[in-house]
């Protein structure tokens, strides 16, 4: 496949995705999550599997916790469907296939990919040539957090209704983005009318983790500062709850990753469950 200079996806976005078609493809039913349009996005070299990034012993926790938080966000989407919202807000996009797994549900909602710009471009040119298309029901965003545009802004420009309720979500993008960033953000999206949701996984700080997974987590460090992505915000779930609360959301839930093993894990029997490193917020307005 070929890439245009400067426009391809970001390395942890194609891991993600990588990861998830693997839970399909070498991990025993049930599976928690169904995902291989990121793979034929990603289109990686014949031999992926065999990279040492896709070692299906020394990844499985993480590619647990890959799929677990995307089921955890998949059904909470289908929640607030059913209880009438329509707009639908993922910060962060990268690879997210919602939209070209999920067409009849994912068209009762209008979806705003947010990203930043070169991957989004990428992306889109990749839906193209693969026939997915891009309906009218799809909205990209080209918005770099960091970069002191207004993503809110953005968003608005592509029809997004600040007035109605939405449910936005920033999976696996907290870690990329400065406290200030995170915080900006929370206080924008407590901002949307009354039942409004706001879901976003976050790294716990290394002395909250399991001692055994350090190495994993070191791994993952190294390889998201090599490709010029590094890892710089950590939280404790207290620690977030108080910033969400003190930006202005009525009611803050966090979900572990053992609230997450117990939702998709149970009765297992092939070591597959989540890392203890990441964690999910919800706060709605």
């Amino acid at each position: 496949m070929e890439h245009r200079e400067g426009s391809e996806p970001d390395k942890t976005a194609v891991w993600v995705a990588l990861w998830r078609a693997m839970h399909v493809q070498i991990d025993p039913p049930p599976h928690v999550f169904e995902d291989e349009h990121g793979l034929k996005l990603a289109a990686p070299q014949e031999d992926w599997r065999k990279r040492p990034d896709m070692d299906p012993n020394s990844t499985i926790l993480v590619r647990a916790s890959i799929v677990a938080r995307a089921r955890f966000v998949e059904d909470l989407v289908l929640e607030q469907v059913n209880k009438g919202i329509g707009q639908y807000v993922i910060l962060g996009a990268g690879l997210d296939t919602f939209a070209q797994r999920k067409p009849e549900l994912a068209s009762r909602l209008t979806i705003f990919e947010i990203d930043r710009p070169a991957p989004q471009a990428w992306k889109q040119q990749r839906l193209v040539d693969l026939g997915f298309g891009i309906p009218e029901w799809l909205r990209f965003v080209p918005v770099d957090f960091e970069s002191g545009e207004s993503w809110w802004d953005q968003a608005v420009s592509a029809g997004f209704n600040p007035h109605q309720t939405a449910i936005v979500t920033a999976i696996g993008l907290s870690m990329y983005l400065t406290i200030e960033t995170i915080v900006s953000l929370m206080q924008q999206i407590a901002t949307l009318p009354s039942g409004s949701t706001f879901v976003m996984s976050y790294l716990l700080p290394l002395d909250l983790i399991d001692p055994k997974e350090l190495p994993m987590r070191e791994w993952v460090h190294k390889g998201a500062r090599d490709s010029g992505t590094p890892l710089i915000s950590f939280f404790s779930g207290s620690q977030l709850m108080d910033m969400a609360r003190q930006a202005d959301f009525k009611q803050v839930q966090h979900i572990s990753s053992t609230r997450l093993s117990q939702l998709y894990f149970n009765n297992r029997t092939d070591g597959l469950r989540p890392t203890t490193s990441e964690e999910i917020l919800v706060a709605t307005t």
